[in-house]
C-alpha cells in the first residue's frame, strides 16, 4: 500500500486538479460546451460506476471512480463560479460549517456516545435549520429500493419504528398473505391492486433488511451478478453443444443452472 499523502501533497494534487479544470474549461471544445444539465446524467452514470466498484471491493477501481466523481463536483463548482453563484471555496466552506454544525458532541457540548444517538440529533438539528420534513432529504430520483429504505431510517431516528424483527416478519408474512388474496383470481385480478400490494410487501421486506443488518440493494445486486453469471453459463455451454437456448427444454437447462451454481 502507498504512504498516506501529507496534508501538502494533498492540498497541491487539488490545486493541480482546480488548475487543469480552468484550462480544460477555457481550450477544450467538449469541456467548454458543458452545462449542469448536460452533466447531470453523466455525473449519475459515473456514481453507478462507482457503486459497482464499491460492491465488487475493487479498491484500483474505487479509486478511479472516485477521481471521475471527483472532477464532477469540482466541474459543477466551476460552472456556478462562472455564473456568478458559487466556487468551489464557498462550496466546500459551505459543506464544513454543516459538518461542524451538525456534530455538537465534537465541536460543541452536547452528549452522543452512540450511532443512534448522532443520527437523531442529525435529524433534529437538520429541522431545526429549516427542513419541512425528516423526510426531506431523501432524494426523489433515488431508486426506489434505496429510497424505501432511506425512508424508513430517516423515520426512525424520531422513534417511528418496530420495536423488533419479530414484529416486522409478522408484518412481512401480513403483506404476503394480503398479495397472495390479491393474485388467486388469476386473470380476474385488480392490476392496481395487485400493484400497490406488491409493493407493500417489498416495502415490509425493506424494512426486514434493517432488522438483519443487511443493505437490501446491495443483496439484490449480488443476487443479480449471480444470476447473470449462471445463465451465461448456460449460454455457453448451449453454444459449445451448438445447442439454442430455444429448443432446450427447462430441464436440460436447470442441469447447466446446477452446474454453474458449482462454478460460483
Amino acid at each position: 500500500m502507498n504512504q498516506p499523502s501529507t496534508m501538502d501533497e494533498k492540498l497541491k494534487a487539488f490545486e493541480r486538479l482546480l488548475i487543469i479544470m480552468n484550462e480544460l474549461r477555457e481550450k477544450c471544445p467538449w469541456d467548454k460546451k458543458q452545462t449542469f444539465q448536460t452533466l447531470r446524467n453523466l455525473t449519475i452514470e459515473e456514481t453507478y460506476e462507482l457503486a459497482d466498484a464499491l460492491l465488487e471491493e475493487d479498491l484500483n477501481g474505487i479509486k478511479e471512480e472516485l477521481g471521475d466523481v471527483m472532477l464532477h463536483m469540482v466541474f459543477y463548482a466551476k460552472i456556478g463560479e462562472e455564473q456568478g453563484a458559487f466556487d468551489v471555496a464557498s462550496v466546500i466552506n459551505t459543506l464544513c460549517d454543516k459538518l461542524i454544525n451538525r456534530h455538537p458532541h465534537i465541536y460543541g457540548d452536547v452528549k452522543a456516545d452512540t450511532e443512534q444517538a448522532v443520527k437523531e440529533n442529525w435529524e433534529q438539528i437538520k429541522l431545526k435549520e429549516g427542513k419541512k420534513s425528516v423526510l426531506s432529504g431523501v432524494p426523489m430520483s433515488l431508486p426506489a429500493m434505496v429510497k424505501a429504505y432511506r425512508l424508513q431510517d430517516k423515520s426512525k431516528q424520531v422513534g417511528f419504528e418496530w420495536e423488533n424483527r419479530e414484529q416486522v416478519w409478522d408484518k412481512v408474512e401480513e403483506e404476503l398473505a394480503e398479495l397472495k388474496e390479491h393474485t388467486i383470481h388469476g386473470d380476474a385480478a385488480d392490476p392496481a391492486k395487485v400493484e400497490e400490494e406488491f409493493g407493500d410487501l417489498l416495502f415490509s421486506l425493506v424494512n426486514y433488511s434493517r432488522f438483519i443488518n443487511v443493505d437490501p440493494e446491495s443483496a439484490l445486486e449480488r443476487t443479480n451478478k449471480k444470476f447473470q453469471h449462471r445463465f451465461q453459463y448456460i449460454e455457453a455451454k448451449a453454444k459449445e453443444q451448438n445447442r439454442d437456448l430455444r429448443e432446450m427444454t427447462l430441464g436440460e437447462m436447470d442441469v447447466l443452472w446446477n452446474e454453474a451454481k458449482t462454478h460460483s
